[in-house]
């Protein structure tokens, strides 16, 4: 396979077909990104995986991770052969249940398993492959007011600052803070004593992803509340709680629920996929010790589309290309969005074998 300088390759990790088992045909799928129009070109199906549905690069081999979400999950290591083509290195267990994220760094990937809130950290060997008695379980613990959302721990996104790892808890109303790699001795399941705890919200805001802020603070997008949470750097390695906004004048509580979360490179725009209203929001992020986060514009994405994540990528003519995975129709579509008013528009539509779940600039 090739590419022109003007383009850019994708993965793309997907569900099965509606109502059908894990492990029908979905899989891991590359696809092309014309830089200059948005266009998509031709996907085809890099390899055949059970419900790859959140994808991660090591940062400097050639493997890329995928988690199986099904009950009793897997992490399974692929190996790019450098043409598009993806053969497993090696498969482990997840750790958990439902696996729904994965990040990667050197030495030690990281699965966040919503089924029952344990986030995972595997040791990685020199080729990138997991090593399964390499291990750390940290139980989640806590639950929420959202009785039927929020019954016990549910990690969602596992993010990689310094040498700590974030791990977001739905179920829990927090965000929890670990070590990168783990001591030699955290090995097996580490009992929540509560003591993870970096930053509480508010009761019900079902925090799902979050981003780094160039200064430290993080926002935290709320899929039960329908918010972006700000909090800014507190001592001991904590953040506190200093406000929100609504995620989009287009999203009520109840009937609106923020997905992905991204930061643009500069760190002055976020955007965000709202399902429900199927739209992708943007705001403005102000620099200083006291950011404000400011509704710029929405884009809406198509009814039913319920998008689950993207990746924004720079245009050629200034512009930024965001692809977003719609779940709820199976299309990739691709949003160019103007950096100064934050406005945006649909460029491309294609159509999916299996709902996509992540879109990954595959480096």
């Amino acid at each position: 396979m090739t590419t022109s300088s003007a383009s850019v390759p994708l993965w793309v990790g997907t569900y099965p077909a509606a109502g059908a088992a894990a492990g029908s045909g979905e899989g891991v799928w590359r696809v092309d990104l014309d830089r200059g129009d948005g266009s998509l070109g031709e996907p085809w199906l890099a390899t055949e995986l059970a419900s790859p549905s959140f994808l991660a690069r090591h940062p400097s081999a050639p493997v890329l991770y995928a988690v199986t979400e099904t009950p009793h999950g897997a992490l399974t290591a692929l190996q790019d052969g450098g043409d598009g083509a993806l053969a497993v290195l090696s498969s482990v267990g997840s750790g958990g249940d439902d696996p729904c994220h994965v990040a990667a760094a050197d030495r030690t990937v990281w699965v966040a398993n919503y089924g029952d809130g344990v986030a995972a950290a595997l040791g990685l060997a020199a080729d990138g492959a997991p090593t399964p008695e390499h291990r750390s379980l940290h139980a989640g613990s806590g639950a929420g007011p959202v009785t039927d959302r929020q019954e016990g721990p549910h990690a969602h996104q596992v993010t990689m600052t310094g040498r700590r790892v974030l791990v977001t808890d739905l179920g829990a109303d927090v965000v929890r803070s670990y070590p990168l790699d783990p001591a030699p001795g955290d090995h097996g399941l580490l009992p929540d004593d509560g003591g993870s705890v970096a930053a509480w919200l508010p009761a019900g805001t079902g925090p799902r992803h979050l981003v780094v802020l160039p200064g430290g603070g993080l926002v935290v997008a709320g899929e039960l509340d329908a918010r972006l949470h700000l909090l800014l750097p507190a001592e001991g390695g904590a953040w506190r709680h200093v406000g929100s906004v609504p995620v989009s004048p287009q999203a009520p509580v109840g009937e609106a629920f923020p997905g992905h979360l991204t930061l643009s490179a500069d760190g002055r725009r976020l955007h965000v996929g709202v399902r429900g209203p199927d739209l992708l929001a943007v705001h403005a992020v102000s620099d200083g010790e006291s950011p404000q986060i400011t509704h710029l514009a929405d884009v809406a994405l198509g009814e039913g589309g319920w998008p689950r994540h993207h990746e924004v990528l720079a245009g050629a003519d200034g512009t930024e290309l965001a692809v977003v995975a719609l779940q709820g129709t199976s299309e990739l579509v691709t949003v160019r969005i103007d950096t100064a008013s934050g406005a945006g528009e649909v460029v491309d539509r294609a159509p999916w074998a299996t709902p996509p779940s992540c879109v990954l600039e595959a480096g």
